[in-house]
């Protein structure tokens, strides 16, 4: 639980999924741009924990969202008795940001023939971290700016090689960008057409994100049934989560594509009926980038 500012306690997912709700009404996807483009770590990168762990699911939205309002340039994060352990101090009169871990317990409950039966209940609990920027005496790669950056053809090179170790099969021709689960490929327009390298980087890694969701790889079925329904909108914000942290992960600007207005609309649509639906997109989109990333290793090996 967490508490406004007038004293009211809020569970954190609904006060997680209102933020969210309020950028969006703003036009605003909130996992677009909000990092820094001056850390060593990477021109984008997801935020990471002190030993250098990217962080996963929702909290990767609220911490880029943190970083965005308060402008801080190192991506990483640490609690209070982290920062102390490495040396560092926090700041006087500095304030840190959620973040949360998925805990259980257990609750008995008494059937009607008297039998007692114990089950246990999932919860959310947030703790708080500083961002590096907040905090002083941390080493030295804490604090470090990035060299200046290569050039993009080198970076997408590392994109077509990301996708290439998938194996997925990449197809081109045609006026749109979708991934057909039937025959299991991608389609992309040829990439001529695309307006720079770095927007036919993201699309592919949009559509290599719906590619995760085949029965014989993350078997995802979020009941799509047909092009706009619930279903249908709920697995492309999981493939814009994903595609969003791959991106980062890649150090690629993600796109904003021609249909941002209905997305937006239908995304607003399921947040409002659901305050945990962000929550589980993130959570799906985190496990469809790990396994892309496990295909690496794959490949390599």
């Amino acid at each position: 639980m967490a508490t406004t500012s007038n004293g009211k306690r809020v569970d954190v997912y609904t006060l997680v999924t209102s933020s969210i709700i309020e950028q969006l009404e703003r036009g605003v996807r909130p996992w677009m741009r909000p990092w820094s483009v001056e850390h060593a770590a990477g021109r984008i990168c997801r935020p990471l924990r002190h030993n250098g762990e990217p962080y996963k699911g929702i909290n990767v939205l609220m911490l880029w969202a943190s970083a965005e309002v308060q402008g801080f340039a190192s991506p990483y994060w640490l609690t209070f008795q982290q920062c102390k352990q490495l040396g560092g101090f926090v700041k006087k009169g500095e304030h840190g940001s959620p973040v949360v871990y998925a805990s259980t317990f257990k609750k008995t409950d008494t059937t009607d023939d008297g039998q007692e039966t114990e089950r246990e209940i999932a919860f959310l609990k947030e703790y708080t971290v500083f961002a590096a920027d907040q905090c002083e005496g941390l080493p030295e790669h804490f604090y470090q700016l990035a060299e200046q950056p290569k050039e993009s053809i080198e970076r997408i090179d590392a994109v077509e090689q990301f996708c290439a170790n998938t194996k997925a099969d990449i197809r081109y021709g045609g006026a749109r960008a979708y991934y057909a689960i039937q025959d299991d490929y991608i389609r992309l327009p040829p990439f001529e057409t695309f307006r720079d390298p770095e927007s036919h980087a993201a699309t592919l890694i949009h559509e290599l994100t719906h590619w995760t969701r085949h029965e014989t790889r993350l078997n995802r079925d979020l009941g799509r049934k047909r092009f706009g329904d619930e279903g249908y909108a709920a697995e492309e914000l999981v493939a814009e989560l994903g595609s969003a942290f791959l991106c980062a992960d890649l150090h690629i600007t993600p796109d904003v594509r021609e249909d941002h207005a209905s997305y937006i609309a239908s995304w607003l649509e399921i947040l409002k009926n659901d305050k945990r639906a962000v929550f589980t997109a993130a959570s799906l989109a985190s496990q469809a980038v790990d396994y892309l990333h496990g295909l690496q290793l794959h490949s390599q090996g």
